[in-house]
């Protein structure tokens, strides 16, 4: 099973990395890091890097991609080479998956249109751009295409990947080997339940992003 997750300028660490740990434990799971050359990606933040190893021309057809998101994605859903390589790369795909604003990269490769997806809470409405509906589900699957919510969310996405494709005793296992047993100490981890003032605060400092 190869599997395929896409790195660039930008991206958010857990985006992929969450995923990551739940994939690569999958039974006869070969999970690689590609990018459009490969070498060291800066995150977001500038710290982690993360090493991607393989470029994209050497990895056409995945059994499985996955498209991590990042605050702006503008430069990779725009960028043809990338949007050629996640048009191929779904035709042939098991699974066409994405965390957060991954979706928007998808979005823009064709991949969501006519289908019900998810992403940041803040980026919804620019799933419309793409012909897609937006929701609040925390994990939303059409067909072989599984799209999540916020950077947290592709522990859960991968999770319900691993038990879709493995069975859900395997994915319990995984969940397990993780020790995934989330106990947030504050209940405000999506807008339907966060204080208003919480949202509104976000809202007004990252406006620029989701505008």
């Amino acid at each position: 099973m190869n599997i395929a997750i896409l790195l660039y300028d930008g991206v958010t660490a857990l985006d992929a990395i969450g995923p990551y740990e739940v994939l690569a434990s999958m039974p006869d799971a070969k999970v690689n890091f590609v990018a459009k050359t490969p070498g060291v990606i800066t995150t977001h933040s500038g710290v982690p890097g993360l090493h991607a190893d393989t470029a994209l021309a050497d990895m056409p057809s995945p059994d499985i991609f996955l498209m991590p998101g990042g605050p702006d994605v503008s430069a990779a859903a725009g960028d043809k080479e990338i949007q050629a390589w996640v048009k191929n790369a779904h035709e042939t795909s098991r699974w066409s998956t994405s965390v957060c604003t991954g979706a928007l990269i998808l979005g823009a490769a064709g991949v969501l249109d006519g289908l019900t997806a998810t992403t940041h809470w803040m980026f919804h409405e620019a799933l419309k751009d793409f012909g897609a509906t937006p929701t609040l589900q925390r994990v939303v699957r059409e067909g072989k295409v599984i799209t999540a919510a916020g950077v947290s969310s592709g522990i859960d996405m991968a999770l319900t990947l691993a038990a879709a494709e493995y069975g859900d005793d395997i994915a319990q296992e995984i969940q397990l080997i993780i020790e995934y047993d989330p106990q947030p100490p504050f209940d405000s981890g999506s807008p339907a339940k966060a204080p208003q003032h919480i949202i509104d605060s976000l809202q007004q400092k990252y406006a620029h992003l989701s505008a």
